[in-house]
């Protein structure tokens, strides 16, 4: 499921309100290991130009 949660990631990206919304629902349906390792994930490939959004949807991890 982590694997199919990144490509979505990945095929969103370009759009800062869709991004959100499905790292949402993804963080909502992972178990904490694989919410932890997708955090991780997040931040290194998104950091730069989604800061804002990984800190507000990690906030409670």
């Amino acid at each position: 499921m982590l694997n199919y949660v990144k490509q979505i990631l990945t095929r969103v990206s370009f759009d800062a309100r869709l991004f959100e919304k499905e790292l949402r629902k993804a963080i909502k349906m992972l178990i904490a290991d694989e919410v932890r390792e997708l955090q991780r994930w997040c931040y290194a490939n998104y950091r730069g130009e989604y800061e804002a959004i990984l800190n507000r949807c990690f906030v409670a991890v």
